[in-house]
């Protein structure tokens, strides 16, 4: 524990001596990869892209949670909501990254609509607070937007960019939450077949790469994996359906620091409740 509260100390001093924080996102990839798709869309997916939620055709609700390689101290908590109505989309989403002795939050509300047969976009406002325990907290207010194009039934493609005027973490001017722009494609290879990628810039970071896979089969069973190689990570999950229910259990390896396991639930309101 002693450890870990010296590497927090450090890593903090260390951000505050450039313009741009080098903050990772509290969103996991897992999270991501129905983002691009007319048929594997879930509550989770306009975590990536907020036009997703025009996809959303009933109430949906969602909760995630991963311990990062295996700390306790490194504890992630999603839950993400979806109520679609005649007047467009909406969603919830709420992050939590941490523990006591220090912690990230952000709560989100989100607006997302169908434009056209082509084009989905979606915003999001979010709150943002990081605690650090003696040191009080402090909180910033951003956006994020995207739009998705549907060039056929099976490939979409679409654009997101998070934070764009790069928020400062109140009054501190060398602390601020770095802008994230993304550009990505999925192509429907079938109703249960979903391949996808996309590519993320964070200010003064390098490109990251994320590819995923994402397979539907025997009705109930559902199986995704992929790579972010901006942090040399895999990532796979499996998960099974019943009734109004999914539940996936996920992991990602990480060659140095080892495995991240999590669990997602996700409640989806049929048509017939």
């Amino acid at each position: 524990m002693i450890k870990f509260v010296i590497f927090l100390f450090i890593y903090h001093a260390a951000i505050t001596c450039f313009s741009q924080s080098a903050k990772q996102s509290l969103i996991p990839s897992y999270l991501k990869t129905g983002v691009y798709s007319n048929n594997q869309t879930d509550v989770f997916s306009f975590t990536g892209n907020q036009a997703a939620l025009a996809k959303i055709k009933s109430f949906t609700a969602g909760v995630f949670s991963e311990r990062k390689y295996m700390l306790n101290e490194l504890n992630l908590f999603s839950a993400s909501f979806a109520l679609p109505t005649q007047s467009g989309n909406f969603g919830l989403q709420l992050h939590h990254f941490g523990n006591s002795i220090y912690s990230e939050t952000q709560a989100g509300i989100a607006y997302g609509r169908k434009l056209s047969d082509y084009i989905d976009i979606g915003i999001q406002f979010n709150y943002y607070k990081m605690k650090i325990s003696g040191y009080g907290n402090a909180t910033a207010i951003n956006f994020e937007a995207g739009a998705i194009f549907h060039f056929t039934d099976q490939l979409h493609g679409g654009i997101h960019v998070y934070n764009p005027t790069s928020s400062k973490i109140n009054k501190n001017e060398a602390e601020r939450i770095p802008a994230v722009y993304s550009v990505g494609l999925g192509y429907d290879a079938s109703d249960n077949v979903l391949v996808s990628a996309s590519i993320e810039k964070t200010e003064n970071e390098d490109l990251n790469v994320i590819a995923s896979i994402q397979y539907k089969f025997a009705d109930r069973f559902l199986a995704r994996g992929g790579v972010a190689s901006a942090t040399s990570v895999f990532f796979f999950g499996v998960g099974f359906s019943l009734q109004s229910f999914r539940l996936d259990a996920t992991a990602s390896v990480h060659p140095q620091l080892g495995v991240t396991p999590g669990l997602m639930l996700i409640y989806s309101k049929s048509s017939e409740e």
